[in-house]
């Protein structure tokens, strides 16, 4: 069973255990050896946030039962003051369980990262919580509720999906020695963080040097978001195979939309009012790629026929589309798995060889690719 936001327990094998939240009373913040830390204590930040100490340690546990307005403020003393929290001894993690975080589960993208984590976890005879809720946000500030439900669990560790955590949410990771490993990271994570993707600049040249095979030389791109490390990747790899067959770049050819459907069919009907528009298309994701289809339709023109298109990820969607969507298969099963191993041994106190590692991609011919037509 998932339950978006606040988690649920998904069984793969092994016995659930939730631990009980590692609590500090409010004498302040306790090292594992039970010794004072030389931060504030949970009285100081309850006199900041001008809350009792009662409702501090609501917040600092991942307790609901707290207004928005008083939990930031809190949050915001607990943040402003660099209070740490650490676990006591008897509040020891539970070995057999692990969070996963992603930013929703109502794609088959999230389902396939989903498969590969409970697959691995089942291997690994560990349990897995899936929150939906790394989004979200409280009155402008970063939502933390993920954090300290985790916390408050006792989970072992956490993997994180097409995340970009703060500076205060990797210090909460930090302080509270909570091993984590992210799958395809929005931005470049800082350095020592272990990471898993896909060769996404590979994945780039393989879909333009498929459409220069066909003949064709008018390619264009739609990417995604500027500033998102993979479709950044992909767009460089897509530029590298055009350069080494001698093509001019176009700046016009190049158009970025928000990894959605919608996005992606305007940026097609703006390549298609251009007065040498392209004769094919590389689409930084499948799901854009059907949001390009829309637009040729509308248009009355036929793929691929008219237009050549070529996606990125060979989502289930990509069979059904008609026709067939050619596109680069990025392993994401495979990804999540390899993620769960690392994160497994991460908890047992070793180092892997690498921070980043990167799985393979491969073209996938179906039948929206040919030759240009004349």
């Amino acid at each position: 069973m998932v339950r978006s936001g606040s988690g649920a327990v998904v069984p793969t094998g092994g016995t659930s255990r939730e631990g009980g939240a590692a609590r500090t009373g409010s004498a302040g913040a306790r090292t594992a050896g039970g010794g004072a830390t030389t931060g504030p204590t949970l009285a100081v930040v309850a006199r900041e946030a001008g809350v009792s100490v009662p409702t501090a340690s609501k917040v600092v546990n991942g307790r609901e039962d707290v207004a928005p307005e008083t939990r930031r403020r809190v949050t915001e003393a607990l943040e402003r003051l660099g209070y740490v929290r650490r676990p006591r001894v008897e509040a020891a993690k539970a070995p057999g369980l692990v969070d996963l975080v992603v930013h929703s589960l109502d794609s088959s993208w999230s389902g396939a990262v989903l498969h590969g984590v409970e697959e691995a976890a089942h291997n690994a005879g560990l349990e897995v919580v899936v929150s939906a809720s790394l989004s979200r946000t409280r009155g402008g500030h970063p939502e933390r509720a993920w954090l300290e439900k985790l916390t408050a669990r006792g989970s072992s560790g956490v993997l994180l999906n097409l995340a970009e955590l703060t500076p205060s949410q990797y210090a909460w990771l930090d302080q509270h020695r909570i091993p984590f490993v992210m799958i395809d990271p929005v931005v470049e994570p800082p350095p020592g963080v272990v990471s898993v993707g896909a060769a996404n600049w590979q994945g780039g040249v393989s879909a333009a040097e498929h459409l220069l095979a066909l003949g064709h030389e008018r390619i264009a791109c739609v990417g995604g978001y500027r500033r998102k490390m993979c479709g950044s990747a992909r767009i460089a790899g897509y530029r590298s195979a055009l350069a080494s067959a001698g093509i001019r770049h176009r700046p016009e050819y190049v158009r970025h939309g928000n990894f959605d459907e919608a996005s992606a069919h305007r940026r097609m009907l703006e390549l298609l009012d251009l007065p040498e528009p392209p004769t094919a298309v590389f689409v930084c994701s499948d799901q854009m790629a059907f949001g390009v289809y829309r637009a040729l339709a509308e248009r009355g023109l036929r793929v691929p026929d008219d237009m050549s298109v070529v996606g990125f990820d060979d989502l289930p969607e990509a069979r059904w589309a008609s026709p067939g969507l050619t596109t680069v298969r990025q392993p994401l099963s495979e990804m999540a798995a390899t993620a769960l191993r690392l994160l497994v041994r991460l908890m047992a106190g070793e180092q892997p060889e690498g921070t980043r590692t990167e799985l393979s991609t491969r073209l996938v011919e179906r039948a929206s690719t040919g030759a240009p037509r004349g």
